[in-house]
């Protein structure tokens, strides 16, 4: 069995794992969470969370993405979905790996043939958030690897891959008001034309206000991009994200 296989067997596998473990979970052990993000280099990027909690120690989980509502619409509309388990480890303190999958031609086809060329199977991401929530402590690290699960590049092109990772920490001064740091970089891993790239590697504080009674926040992060060398980094000399989400 070859490693394409392999991959679309294993994902076939935790995918039917996770529809079983959805069938035979509690309405009352679910959860949703429903985000906006907006950056300048994604541009707008809506997702979403669903839950279901099996005991006190594991929950299964699925997620989606929906990249093409930004810049990524010229990569075939690009869509990310997938699903994994959240691991609870302590008061406050999970691990949630996941395997998701790409909708598009970014990775398969290096977006050669944009908003209208994207296929299902584009690519596969495995990735994972390892998140703190404390009284006065909060923290969330992000890594996930971006890969091709076909090659369908056109004569004199390349598939591409990429590795995309986050950290950020930060204080609660009350349950309504947070501050932090953000790092995130992005990296472009392979290309056999282009060759390796870093995108950006974002740098700078945030604020955080909470509306605990509803599960809601918005959360502005702001800084210096430290990349500076190629096209991109030539336009980019700082970063803006802003995020918004609620639970329920």
């Amino acid at each position: 069995m070859n490693l394409t296989k392999k991959i679309k067997f294993y994902g076939v596998a935790l995918v039917t794992l996770a529809i079983s473990s959805v069938a035979n979970a509690q309405d009352s052990d679910a959860t949703a969470y429903f985000g906006l993000t907006s950056d300048q280099f994604f541009g707008f990027a809506p997702n979403f969370t669903l839950e279901y909690k099996l005991s006190d120690k594991i929950g299964v989980s699925t997620y989606g993405i929906f990249w093409g509502a930004g810049s990524a619409a010229a990569w075939g509309n690009w869509t990310e979905f997938g699903g994994g388990l959240n691991l609870y480890l302590s008061e406050g303190i999970t691990l949630n790996p996941n395997l998701g999958f790409t909708f598009g031609n970014l990775l398969s086809k290096g977006a050669a043939d944009g908003q209208f060329g994207g296929i299902a199977g584009d690519g596969i991401v495995p990735n994972l958030f390892f998140n703190v929530d404390k009284e006065k402590f909060e923290s969330e690290v992000y890594a996930g690897y971006y890969a091709p699960l076909t090659n369908k590049a056109p004569e004199g092109g390349s598939t591409l891959a990429y590795l995309h990772y986050w950290a950020n920490a930060g204080y609660k001064v009350s349950p309504a008001f947070s501050f932090g740091a953000h790092f995130e970089h992005l990296r472009r891993t392979k290309d056999d034309v282009g060759g390796e790239l870093d995108y950006y590697q974002w740098l700078g504080p945030y604020v955080q206000f909470n509306v605990p009674k509803f599960a809601s926040f918005v959360r502005l992060s702001a800084g210096t991009d430290f990349v500076k060398d190629g096209e991109i980094a030539n336009d980019s000399k700082s970063f803006y994200k802003l995020s918004t989400g609620f639970s329920f």
